[in-house]
């Protein structure tokens, strides 16, 4: 369920989808393959690991049908996905640029205490 746009924050967004953190239920909405996924923040850098572990270099040139495709479990979101290589690739700009701006707005809020971003 996503609230209202007072409570969501924009975090990033490519032209393949975009995360959003929500302030009133203190979760992070990932937009993906026109599927939305909430996750709690530790379990979103959790999952971020879990794409950023996938061997994209052994995918690209392993000729094995079974390097076609990397199928990412995370049970505590009841999350399944398939995703191909262009998939992974563009999960991970998106999970890496969501995750700077979270890490830039928390190094803008302990050095200058509560802001707001204009």
């Amino acid at each position: 369920m996503l609230f209202s746009s007072t409570y969501q924050h924009e975090l990033f967004t490519t032209q393949k989808g975009s995360v959003l953190q929500c302030d009133l239920s203190d979760k992070i909405y990932l937009n993906f393959k026109e599927l939305t996924f909430a996750f709690k923040i530790q379990d979103f850098l959790v999952f971020r690991r879990k794409v950023q572990a996938v061997n994209i270099h052994e995918m690209i040139f392993n000729i094995s049908d079974q390097y076609d495709f990397e199928i990412l479990e995370f049970p505590q979101n009841q999350l399944s996905l398939k995703l191909t290589l262009c998939d992974i690739v563009q999960l991970r700009e998106l999970l890496d640029g969501a995750r700077f701006a979270l890490e830039m707005y928390s190094m803008l809020h302990e050095v200058l205490g509560d802001f707001e971003v204009v």
